[in-house]
Protein backbone atom coordinates (compact mmCIF):
# COMPACT_ATOMS: atom_id res chain seq x y z
CA UNK A 1 0.00 0.00 0.00
CA UNK A 2 1.30 3.40 -0.71
CA UNK A 3 0.40 6.12 1.07
CA UNK A 4 0.88 9.95 0.34
CA UNK A 5 3.96 11.37 1.14
CA UNK A 6 5.57 14.16 2.10
CA UNK A 7 9.51 14.84 2.73
CA UNK A 8 10.12 11.86 1.42
CA UNK A 9 8.82 10.67 4.41
CA UNK A 10 5.55 7.96 3.98
CA UNK A 11 2.34 8.77 5.58
CA UNK A 12 0.12 6.97 7.65
CA UNK A 13 -3.61 6.49 7.01
CA UNK A 14 -4.15 9.88 9.38
CA UNK A 15 -2.20 12.54 7.21
CA UNK A 16 -4.13 13.49 3.53
CA UNK A 17 -3.37 16.39 1.60
CA UNK A 18 -5.01 17.43 -1.56
CA UNK A 19 -3.24 16.91 -4.46
CA UNK A 20 -4.34 19.15 -7.33
CA UNK A 21 -2.20 20.07 -10.90
CA UNK A 22 -1.87 23.89 -10.90
CA UNK A 23 -4.41 24.60 -13.50
CA UNK A 24 -7.08 22.82 -11.35
CA UNK A 25 -5.83 25.07 -8.23
CA UNK A 26 -6.37 28.39 -10.45
CA UNK A 27 -9.90 26.80 -11.15
CA UNK A 28 -10.91 26.34 -8.10
CA UNK A 29 -9.51 29.43 -6.89
CA UNK A 30 -11.84 31.72 -9.38
CA UNK A 31 -14.47 29.23 -9.02
CA UNK A 32 -14.10 29.53 -5.17
CA UNK A 33 -15.03 33.36 -5.08
CA UNK A 34 -18.15 32.63 -6.91
CA UNK A 35 -19.11 28.89 -5.81
CA UNK A 36 -18.45 29.49 -1.96
CA UNK A 37 -19.96 32.57 -1.06
CA UNK A 38 -23.73 31.36 -2.63
CA UNK A 39 -23.26 27.81 -1.27
CA UNK A 40 -22.22 28.58 2.24
CA UNK A 41 -25.71 31.20 2.35
CA UNK A 42 -27.75 29.03 0.94
CA UNK A 43 -26.45 25.96 3.41
CA UNK A 44 -26.61 28.06 6.60
CA UNK A 45 -30.02 28.71 5.47
CA UNK A 46 -31.61 25.16 4.83
CA UNK A 47 -29.24 24.20 8.18
CA UNK A 48 -30.98 26.70 10.36
CA UNK A 49 -34.80 25.99 8.96
CA UNK A 50 -33.83 22.51 11.36
CA UNK A 51 -33.62 23.97 14.50
CA UNK A 52 -37.46 25.31 15.20
CA UNK A 53 -38.09 21.68 13.13
CA UNK A 54 -36.25 19.98 15.45
CA UNK A 55 -37.35 21.98 18.69
CA UNK A 56 -41.14 21.56 17.21
CA UNK A 57 -40.88 17.77 17.34
CA UNK A 58 -39.94 17.71 20.99
CA UNK A 59 -41.94 20.74 22.46
CA UNK A 60 -44.32 19.67 25.45
CA UNK A 61 -42.90 16.78 26.00
CA UNK A 62 -40.96 15.50 29.50
CA UNK A 63 -37.86 13.85 30.16
CA UNK A 64 -39.62 10.61 30.50
CA UNK A 65 -41.14 11.20 27.23
CA UNK A 66 -38.11 12.24 25.33
CA UNK A 67 -36.39 8.84 26.67
CA UNK A 68 -38.23 6.45 24.55
CA UNK A 69 -38.56 6.84 20.61
CA UNK A 70 -40.89 9.17 19.35
CA UNK A 71 -44.26 8.33 17.63
CA UNK A 72 -46.89 9.36 16.65
CA UNK A 73 -47.97 12.79 14.46
CA UNK A 74 -44.77 14.11 15.77
CA UNK A 75 -42.57 11.37 13.95
CA UNK A 76 -44.58 11.04 10.63
CA UNK A 77 -45.01 14.63 9.91
CA UNK A 78 -41.83 16.14 11.68
CA UNK A 79 -39.26 13.18 9.89
CA UNK A 80 -39.96 13.79 6.28
CA UNK A 81 -39.00 17.21 6.72
CA UNK A 82 -36.00 17.10 8.04
CA UNK A 83 -34.80 14.53 5.84
CA UNK A 84 -35.35 16.85 3.31
CA UNK A 85 -33.78 20.12 4.85
CA UNK A 86 -31.11 17.62 5.43
CA UNK A 87 -30.80 16.52 1.65
CA UNK A 88 -31.40 20.15 0.73
CA UNK A 89 -28.24 21.58 2.77
CA UNK A 90 -26.05 18.49 1.25
CA UNK A 91 -27.24 19.57 -2.45
CA UNK A 92 -26.33 22.95 -1.50
CA UNK A 93 -22.78 21.85 -0.65
CA UNK A 94 -22.36 20.75 -4.00
CA UNK A 95 -23.46 17.01 -3.52
CA UNK A 96 -26.10 17.41 -6.51
CA UNK A 97 -26.68 13.88 -7.01
CA UNK A 98 -25.93 10.87 -4.46
CA UNK A 99 -25.59 7.36 -6.10
CA UNK A 100 -26.68 4.33 -4.19
CA UNK A 101 -25.93 1.21 -4.63
CA UNK A 102 -27.48 -2.31 -3.23
CA UNK A 103 -30.63 -1.82 -0.70
CA UNK A 104 -30.77 -0.56 2.57
CA UNK A 105 -32.09 -3.80 4.66
CA UNK A 106 -34.50 -3.46 7.01
CA UNK A 107 -34.61 -3.15 10.88
CA UNK A 108 -36.17 -6.25 11.76
CA UNK A 109 -32.61 -7.80 9.59
CA UNK A 110 -30.00 -5.01 10.77
CA UNK A 111 -30.68 -2.89 13.49
CA UNK A 112 -27.17 -1.33 12.78
CA UNK A 113 -25.52 -0.21 9.72
CA UNK A 114 -21.80 0.18 9.90
CA UNK A 115 -20.33 2.64 7.84
CA UNK A 116 -16.84 2.90 6.31
CA UNK A 117 -14.25 4.38 5.46
CA UNK A 118 -14.95 7.71 7.86
CA UNK A 119 -13.40 10.55 5.89
CA UNK A 120 -14.83 13.87 6.61
CA UNK A 121 -17.71 15.64 8.38
CA UNK A 122 -19.21 15.86 5.23
CA UNK A 123 -19.91 11.72 5.81
CA UNK A 124 -23.26 12.95 7.77
CA UNK A 125 -24.85 12.92 4.42
CA UNK A 126 -25.29 8.93 4.59
CA UNK A 127 -27.60 9.88 7.14
CA UNK A 128 -30.65 11.47 5.09
CA UNK A 129 -29.76 8.78 2.50
CA UNK A 130 -30.60 6.27 5.24
CA UNK A 131 -33.66 7.79 6.92
CA UNK A 132 -31.88 9.76 9.58
CA UNK A 133 -31.27 6.65 11.74
CA UNK A 134 -30.14 7.32 15.52
CA UNK A 135 -26.28 8.07 15.97
CA UNK A 136 -23.96 8.03 19.00
CA UNK A 137 -22.31 11.57 19.77
CA UNK A 138 -20.56 13.12 22.29
CA UNK A 139 -22.28 14.72 24.77
CA UNK A 140 -20.23 17.93 24.66
CA UNK A 141 -22.17 18.35 21.11
CA UNK A 142 -25.29 19.22 22.54
CA UNK A 143 -24.27 22.61 23.68
CA UNK A 144 -23.57 23.66 20.15
CA UNK A 145 -26.23 25.81 18.15
CA UNK A 146 -28.47 24.12 16.18
CA UNK A 147 -25.89 20.92 16.74
CA UNK A 148 -27.94 19.95 20.22
CA UNK A 149 -31.02 20.66 18.69
CA UNK A 150 -30.64 17.95 15.91
CA UNK A 151 -28.77 15.93 18.61
CA UNK A 152 -31.80 15.90 20.56
CA UNK A 153 -34.59 15.21 17.58
CA UNK A 154 -32.48 12.13 16.85
CA UNK A 155 -32.52 10.63 20.19
CA UNK A 156 -29.31 10.10 20.09
CA UNK A 157 -27.21 8.52 22.47
CA UNK A 158 -25.00 10.82 23.91
CA UNK A 159 -21.17 9.61 25.90
CA UNK A 160 -18.96 11.47 27.64
CA UNK A 161 -15.27 10.31 26.90
CA UNK A 162 -13.87 11.65 29.74
CA UNK A 163 -16.89 9.83 32.37
CA UNK A 164 -16.06 5.95 32.65
CA UNK A 165 -19.76 5.74 33.94
CA UNK A 166 -20.50 7.71 30.94
CA UNK A 167 -19.29 5.06 28.28
CA UNK A 168 -20.92 2.78 30.32
CA UNK A 169 -24.30 3.73 29.80
CA UNK A 170 -23.76 4.65 26.30
CA UNK A 171 -23.10 0.88 25.72
CA UNK A 172 -26.35 0.16 27.53
CA UNK A 173 -28.01 2.28 25.95
CA UNK A 174 -26.76 1.16 22.31
CA UNK A 175 -27.65 -2.63 23.56
CA UNK A 176 -31.22 -1.94 24.64
CA UNK A 177 -31.58 0.24 21.40
CA UNK A 178 -30.94 -2.89 18.67
CA UNK A 179 -31.90 -5.60 20.78
CA UNK A 180 -35.35 -3.72 20.76
CA UNK A 181 -37.41 -5.60 18.07
CA UNK A 182 -37.76 -2.96 16.59
CA UNK A 183 -39.07 -0.08 19.04
CA UNK A 184 -36.05 1.83 18.40
CA UNK A 185 -34.94 2.77 14.83
CA UNK A 186 -32.03 1.96 12.83
CA UNK A 187 -28.45 3.30 14.40
CA UNK A 188 -25.83 4.18 12.28
CA UNK A 189 -22.34 4.28 13.39
CA UNK A 190 -18.74 4.84 12.02
CA UNK A 191 -16.89 2.15 13.53
CA UNK A 192 -13.30 3.50 12.98
CA UNK A 193 -14.11 5.99 15.40
CA UNK A 194 -12.28 9.05 13.60
CA UNK A 195 -11.56 9.88 10.20
CA UNK A 196 -9.11 8.85 8.01
CA UNK A 197 -7.53 9.16 4.14
CA UNK A 198 -9.50 6.24 2.98
CA UNK A 199 -6.41 4.72 2.09
CA UNK A 200 -6.36 1.68 4.51
CA UNK A 201 -9.33 0.74 7.32
CA UNK A 202 -8.27 1.51 10.79
CA UNK A 203 -9.46 -0.69 13.58
CA UNK A 204 -13.08 -1.00 14.03
CA UNK A 205 -14.31 -0.28 18.12
CA UNK A 206 -16.57 -2.69 19.50
CA UNK A 207 -19.66 -0.52 19.81
CA UNK A 208 -21.04 -1.18 17.09
CA UNK A 209 -20.71 -5.36 17.95
CA UNK A 210 -21.43 -5.50 21.40
CA UNK A 211 -25.60 -6.93 21.64
CA UNK A 212 -24.40 -8.79 18.25
CA UNK A 213 -27.32 -8.71 16.22
CA UNK A 214 -26.88 -8.60 12.30
CA UNK A 215 -25.19 -5.23 10.86
CA UNK A 216 -25.01 -3.96 7.15
CA UNK A 217 -22.04 -2.91 6.36
CA UNK A 218 -22.39 0.63 4.41
CA UNK A 219 -19.76 1.49 1.97
CA UNK A 220 -18.59 5.60 1.58
CA UNK A 221 -17.46 6.36 -2.35
CA UNK A 222 -15.96 9.50 -3.23
CA UNK A 223 -15.28 8.59 -7.14
CA UNK A 224 -13.89 12.32 -7.98
CA UNK A 225 -10.89 13.21 -10.11
CA UNK A 226 -9.43 15.32 -7.34
CA UNK A 227 -10.57 14.14 -3.84
CA UNK A 228 -11.67 17.26 -1.51
CA UNK A 229 -13.51 16.08 1.01
CA UNK A 230 -10.70 14.39 3.00
CA UNK A 231 -9.64 15.73 6.48
CA UNK A 232 -7.60 14.08 9.39
CA UNK A 233 -5.00 14.28 12.49
CA UNK A 234 -2.51 15.96 9.93
CA UNK A 235 -2.57 17.58 6.46
CA UNK A 236 -5.30 19.78 4.89
CA UNK A 237 -7.75 20.97 7.23
CA UNK A 238 -11.51 20.77 7.39
CA UNK A 239 -12.26 24.44 6.49
CA UNK A 240 -9.61 23.72 3.43
CA UNK A 241 -11.46 20.56 2.56
CA UNK A 242 -14.61 22.96 2.46
CA UNK A 243 -13.62 25.27 0.45
CA UNK A 244 -11.83 22.87 -2.00
CA UNK A 245 -15.11 20.95 -2.55
CA UNK A 246 -17.24 24.11 -2.53
CA UNK A 247 -14.92 25.28 -5.32
CA UNK A 248 -15.62 22.15 -7.12
CA UNK A 249 -19.13 22.15 -10.22
CA UNK A 250 -20.11 19.51 -8.18
CA UNK A 251 -18.95 16.34 -6.23
CA UNK A 252 -19.89 12.97 -6.68
CA UNK A 253 -20.55 10.54 -3.84
CA UNK A 254 -21.48 6.54 -3.87
CA UNK A 255 -23.40 5.45 -0.91
CA UNK A 256 -22.99 1.11 -1.33
CA UNK A 257 -24.99 -1.12 0.70
CA UNK A 258 -23.77 -4.60 1.24
CA UNK A 259 -25.53 -7.64 2.16
CA UNK A 260 -26.63 -7.95 5.75
CA UNK A 261 -23.87 -9.73 7.72
CA UNK A 262 -25.01 -12.10 10.22
CA UNK A 263 -22.32 -13.08 13.36
CA UNK A 264 -21.44 -16.45 13.92
CA UNK A 265 -22.18 -17.96 17.73
CA UNK A 266 -18.25 -17.28 17.92
CA UNK A 267 -18.61 -13.59 17.39
CA UNK A 268 -21.83 -13.10 18.95
CA UNK A 269 -19.47 -13.90 22.22
CA UNK A 270 -16.34 -12.08 21.18
CA UNK A 271 -17.07 -8.49 19.82
CA UNK A 272 -13.59 -7.65 18.55
CA UNK A 273 -13.95 -10.47 16.65
CA UNK A 274 -17.08 -9.77 15.16
CA UNK A 275 -15.77 -6.00 14.32
CA UNK A 276 -12.30 -7.36 12.82
CA UNK A 277 -13.99 -10.04 10.35
CA UNK A 278 -16.16 -6.75 9.30
CA UNK A 279 -13.58 -4.84 8.64
CA UNK A 280 -11.80 -7.67 6.74
CA UNK A 281 -15.11 -7.90 4.69
CA UNK A 282 -15.65 -4.02 3.71
CA UNK A 283 -11.57 -3.55 3.06
CA UNK A 284 -11.81 -6.71 0.87
CA UNK A 285 -14.53 -5.16 -0.99
CA UNK A 286 -13.02 -1.56 -0.93
CA UNK A 287 -9.45 -3.11 -2.31
CA UNK A 288 -7.37 -1.77 0.21
CA UNK A 289 -5.59 -2.95 3.41
CA UNK A 290 -7.47 -3.74 6.87
CA UNK A 291 -5.25 -2.38 9.82
CA UNK A 292 -4.45 -1.85 13.36
CA UNK A 293 -4.34 1.29 13.10
CA UNK A 294 -6.21 3.39 16.06
CA UNK A 295 -6.80 6.77 17.08
CA UNK A 296 -6.03 6.65 21.30
CA UNK A 297 -6.52 9.92 22.72
CA UNK A 298 -4.60 12.52 20.73
CA UNK A 299 -1.93 10.15 19.14
CA UNK A 300 -2.52 7.62 15.90
CA UNK A 301 -1.03 4.26 17.28
CA UNK A 302 -0.73 0.42 15.97
CA UNK A 303 -0.99 -1.92 18.69
CA UNK A 304 1.44 -4.31 19.90
CA UNK A 305 -0.71 -7.10 22.10
CA UNK A 306 -2.12 -4.23 25.16
CA UNK A 307 0.72 -1.56 23.95
CA UNK A 308 -0.56 1.31 22.07
CA UNK A 309 2.64 2.42 19.70
CA UNK A 310 2.69 6.02 18.17
CA UNK A 311 2.70 6.10 14.20
CA UNK A 312 4.63 9.23 14.58
CA UNK A 313 6.69 9.09 17.56
CA UNK A 314 7.28 11.88 19.57
CA UNK A 315 10.42 10.71 20.49
CA UNK A 316 11.71 10.71 17.15
CA UNK A 317 9.96 13.93 16.29
CA UNK A 318 12.13 15.29 19.48
CA UNK A 319 15.38 13.89 17.49
CA UNK A 320 14.70 15.57 14.46
CA UNK A 321 13.59 18.95 16.06
CA UNK A 322 16.95 19.33 17.91
CA UNK A 323 19.06 17.75 14.60
CA UNK A 324 17.59 20.67 12.66
CA UNK A 325 19.37 22.93 15.50
CA UNK A 326 22.40 21.73 14.90
CA UNK A 327 22.63 19.17 17.73
CA UNK A 328 25.62 16.74 17.47
CA UNK A 329 25.03 13.10 18.50
CA UNK A 330 27.22 13.29 21.38
CA UNK A 331 25.26 16.79 22.44
CA UNK A 332 21.96 15.50 22.34
CA UNK A 333 23.23 12.19 24.30
CA UNK A 334 24.67 14.99 27.25
CA UNK A 335 21.49 16.52 27.13
CA UNK A 336 19.48 13.62 28.07
CA UNK A 337 22.21 12.23 30.72
CA UNK A 338 21.74 15.74 32.25
CA UNK A 339 18.17 15.31 32.41
CA UNK A 340 18.15 12.08 33.92
CA UNK A 341 20.74 13.22 36.36
CA UNK A 342 18.38 15.98 37.31
CA UNK A 343 15.55 14.02 37.84
CA UNK A 344 17.40 11.63 39.81
CA UNK A 345 18.22 14.37 42.28
CA UNK A 346 14.74 14.70 43.64
CA UNK A 347 13.80 18.58 41.44
CA UNK A 348 10.74 18.37 40.08
CA UNK A 349 10.64 16.89 36.50
CA UNK A 350 7.41 19.44 35.50
CA UNK A 351 8.87 21.95 33.31
CA UNK A 352 7.64 24.94 31.15
CA UNK A 353 8.53 26.21 27.55
CA UNK A 354 10.67 28.64 28.99
CA UNK A 355 12.78 26.51 31.28
CA UNK A 356 12.98 23.87 28.70
CA UNK A 357 14.44 26.73 26.05
CA UNK A 358 17.10 27.33 28.21
CA UNK A 359 17.68 24.00 29.65
CA UNK A 360 18.30 22.79 25.89
CA UNK A 361 20.72 26.14 25.08
CA UNK A 362 18.03 26.72 21.98
CA UNK A 363 17.71 29.89 20.55
CA UNK A 364 14.09 30.55 19.77
CA UNK A 365 11.10 29.23 22.17
CA UNK A 366 9.01 28.19 19.54
CA UNK A 367 10.78 24.69 19.39
CA UNK A 368 10.95 24.32 23.14
CA UNK A 369 6.58 24.65 22.21
CA UNK A 370 6.71 22.10 19.56
CA UNK A 371 8.40 19.43 21.81
CA UNK A 372 6.02 20.23 24.86
CA UNK A 373 3.01 20.15 22.34
CA UNK A 374 4.46 16.65 21.47
CA UNK A 375 4.15 14.91 24.94
CA UNK A 376 1.80 17.34 26.49
CA UNK A 377 -1.36 19.64 25.50
CA UNK A 378 0.46 22.18 27.79
CA UNK A 379 3.12 24.65 27.25
CA UNK A 380 4.83 21.74 30.47
CA UNK A 381 6.16 18.11 29.95
CA UNK A 382 7.69 15.62 32.12
CA UNK A 383 11.46 15.99 31.62
CA UNK A 384 11.43 11.69 32.36
CA UNK A 385 9.30 11.57 29.23
CA UNK A 386 11.48 13.17 27.10
CA UNK A 387 14.78 11.60 28.28
CA UNK A 388 13.50 8.06 28.93
CA UNK A 389 11.38 7.73 25.57
CA UNK A 390 14.46 9.73 23.61
CA UNK A 391 16.79 7.54 25.21
CA UNK A 392 14.63 4.50 23.99
CA UNK A 393 14.95 5.30 20.49
CA UNK A 394 18.34 6.78 20.14
CA UNK A 395 21.12 4.46 21.08
CA UNK A 396 22.13 6.42 23.83
CA UNK A 397 21.60 3.53 26.75
CA UNK A 398 21.80 -0.36 26.86
CA UNK A 399 18.87 -1.79 27.66
CA UNK A 400 19.62 -2.72 31.14
CA UNK A 401 20.45 1.08 32.18
CA UNK A 402 17.36 2.02 30.42
CA UNK A 403 14.96 -0.38 32.49
CA UNK A 404 16.56 0.20 35.70
CA UNK A 405 16.40 3.79 35.03
CA UNK A 406 12.96 3.51 34.45
CA UNK A 407 11.69 1.04 36.60
CA UNK A 408 13.36 3.05 39.62
CA UNK A 409 11.46 6.01 38.53
CA UNK A 410 7.52 4.26 37.99
CA UNK A 411 8.26 1.83 41.37
CA UNK A 412 5.67 4.10 43.09
CA UNK A 413 5.80 2.44 46.12
CA UNK A 414 9.49 1.20 45.94
CA UNK A 415 8.79 -2.26 47.26
CA UNK A 416 11.10 -3.79 44.39
CA UNK A 417 7.33 -4.52 42.42
CA UNK A 418 5.25 -3.15 39.85
CA UNK A 419 1.90 -2.37 39.69
CA UNK A 420 -0.74 -2.26 37.12
CA UNK A 421 -0.45 1.24 37.29
CA UNK A 422 3.43 1.27 37.34
CA UNK A 423 3.76 -0.61 34.29
CA UNK A 424 1.28 1.66 32.12
CA UNK A 425 2.97 4.95 33.24
CA UNK A 426 6.53 2.98 32.62
CA UNK A 427 5.43 1.37 29.20
CA UNK A 428 3.83 4.89 28.08
CA UNK A 429 7.17 7.22 28.89
CA UNK A 430 9.19 4.28 27.46
CA UNK A 431 7.38 4.31 24.19
CA UNK A 432 6.56 8.10 23.85
CA UNK A 433 2.31 7.99 24.61
CA UNK A 434 -0.19 7.13 27.06
CA UNK A 435 -0.93 3.36 27.45
CA UNK A 436 -4.58 2.87 28.04
CA UNK A 437 -4.80 -0.95 28.74
CA UNK A 438 -2.08 -2.21 29.89
CA UNK A 439 -4.00 -5.47 31.05
CA UNK A 440 -2.53 -8.12 29.12
CA UNK A 441 1.13 -7.38 29.40
CA UNK A 442 0.82 -7.16 33.04
CA UNK A 443 -0.82 -10.80 33.06
CA UNK A 444 2.08 -12.11 31.19
CA UNK A 445 4.46 -10.31 33.74
CA UNK A 446 2.90 -11.93 37.02
CA UNK A 447 2.08 -15.28 35.11
CA UNK A 448 6.32 -15.73 35.04
CA UNK A 449 6.63 -14.83 38.86
CA UNK A 450 6.83 -11.57 40.97
CA UNK A 451 7.03 -8.26 38.87
CA UNK A 452 10.22 -7.10 39.60
CA UNK A 453 12.92 -5.49 37.56
CA UNK A 454 14.37 -8.79 35.61
CA UNK A 455 11.14 -10.28 35.14
CA UNK A 456 9.87 -6.84 32.95
CA UNK A 457 13.41 -6.86 31.09
CA UNK A 458 13.16 -11.07 30.87
CA UNK A 459 9.56 -10.31 29.19
CA UNK A 460 11.13 -7.46 26.41
CA UNK A 461 13.52 -10.19 25.76
CA UNK A 462 11.54 -13.41 25.56
CA UNK A 463 7.64 -12.95 25.02
CA UNK A 464 6.74 -13.09 21.08
CA UNK A 465 4.85 -10.48 21.11
CA UNK A 466 6.58 -7.65 23.54
CA UNK A 467 10.17 -8.60 22.14
CA UNK A 468 9.11 -6.68 18.85
CA UNK A 469 9.36 -3.53 20.76
CA UNK A 470 12.63 -3.88 21.28
CA UNK A 471 13.54 -5.62 17.54
CA UNK A 472 10.81 -3.38 15.44
CA UNK A 473 10.31 -0.39 17.53
CA UNK A 474 12.86 0.79 19.74
CA UNK A 475 15.41 -1.49 17.24
CA UNK A 476 17.63 -3.26 19.88
CA UNK A 477 18.36 -5.66 17.05
CA UNK A 478 20.81 -7.81 19.64
CA UNK A 479 17.80 -9.43 21.63
CA UNK A 480 17.05 -12.26 19.71
CA UNK A 481 17.50 -15.41 21.11
CA UNK A 482 16.53 -16.96 24.66
CA UNK A 483 17.48 -19.93 26.14
CA UNK A 484 14.72 -22.15 27.54
CA UNK A 485 14.09 -20.94 30.71
CA UNK A 486 12.76 -17.51 29.24
CA UNK A 487 16.57 -16.44 30.14
CA UNK A 488 17.28 -13.60 27.07
CA UNK A 489 20.52 -13.79 25.98
CA UNK A 490 22.35 -11.59 23.29
CA UNK A 491 22.66 -13.24 20.39
CA UNK A 492 26.52 -13.47 19.48
CA UNK A 493 29.12 -11.34 21.25
CA UNK A 494 26.64 -8.30 22.48
CA UNK A 495 25.67 -7.29 18.87
CA UNK A 496 24.00 -4.46 18.79
CA UNK A 497 26.01 -2.91 21.53
CA UNK A 498 29.01 -1.02 22.68
CA UNK A 499 30.13 -0.40 26.22
CA UNK A 500 26.86 -0.41 27.41
CA UNK A 501 25.57 1.51 25.09
CA UNK A 502 22.88 0.41 22.38
CA UNK A 503 24.24 1.65 18.90
CA UNK A 504 21.63 3.38 16.65
CA UNK A 505 22.90 6.77 16.28
CA UNK A 506 21.40 6.25 12.74
CA UNK A 507 17.48 7.14 14.22
CA UNK A 508 19.02 10.42 14.74
CA UNK A 509 19.05 11.42 11.07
Amino acid sequence: MTFSRDNGHARHPFFNSVDMTTARRIRGILLGWILFPIRVALSTVFFLLMWPVARLRLVGLSEAERAVPVQGWRQWFFHPIMVFLSRATFFCLGFLRIKVKGRQADLKDAPVLAVAPHSTFLDMLVLPVTGLPTVVSRSENTRLPVIGALLEFNQSVLVSRKDPESRKKCVSQIRERVTSAGRWPQMLMFPEGTTTNGQVLIKFKPGAFLAGVPIQPVLLHYPNKTDTVRWTWKGTTWLEALWHTMSQFYTSVTVEFLPVYTPSEEEKENPDLYAENVQKLMANVLGIPATDYVMEGRFPVRKLGSLSLPLESPAQETLRLLRRHGFTDAHVEKLMNDMIDSCRSGHSSMVTADHLTSLLGLADRKTAVKICSLYSKEETVDLKHICLSVSAVSGFRSLESLLHTAFTWYDSDEDGLLSADDLSALMGVLVGVPQYDITEMYSALTSRGRPTEASLQNILMTHPVYRKLLTDYLHFNGLVTADGNHNGIVDGKNKGFSNGYKTNSHLLN
